[in-house]
């Protein structure tokens, strides 16, 4: 009879109470905004648009106008994919292009305030159920929170930019 194969942890898990190795807490914060970002991401379908797009919207709207390739490197996809999208969008009165005034080639995406209100609506969605979420919390959970979540602002904040 064949052995079945015993699943070990990737990492070990820490002894409670005791302060985990910073591996260790990097891997329990990835796990954690990835389950985060799944829970809030459920209230994007209130938007009525495809992934792809609310990405790429949400760097217009929070972020400001970008350049076509500025958006796919952003994106993290090849510009000809980054074009077809914002084609789409533009035709669904989502974006408008505009032509750098210096270099003709250049062409400024910016989210039209259609865009800007479907991504405000939809943040305000996340925001709502991630609230609902927070209110569950013991006082010193929150408390906690509230500290980890500053010391979390600036661990992922870009060096040399102001919180």
């Amino acid at each position: 009879m064949p052995r079945r194969a015993t699943r070990r942890p990737l990492l070990r898990r820490p002894t409670p109470g005791a302060t985990p190795l910073p591996r260790e807490l990097a891997d329990q914060l990835h796990s954690a905004a990835i389950h985060l970002l799944r829970r809030v991401r459920a209230e994007d379908a209130g938007t009525g648009l495809a992934p792809p797009q609310a990405s790429a919207l949400s760097v217009l709207v929070f972020g400001g106008r970008q350049t076509l390739s500025g958006l796919a490197q952003a994106e993290q996809v090849k510009p000809p994919t980054m074009s077809r999208l914002v084609r789409d969008m533009e035709r669904s009165g989502l974006v408008d292009r505009a032509a750098d005034l210096d270099d003709r080639r250049i062409q400024w995406i910016s989210a039209t305030p259609k865009a800007q209100r479907l991504m405000l609506a939809g943040r305000a969605r996340r925001v709502a159920r991630l609230e609902a979420d927070l209110e569950r919390l013991s006082a010193r959970d929150y408390r906690a929170l509230v500290a980890g979540a500053a010391v979390l602002a600036r661990v992922v904040r870009p060096p040399g930019q102001p919180f």
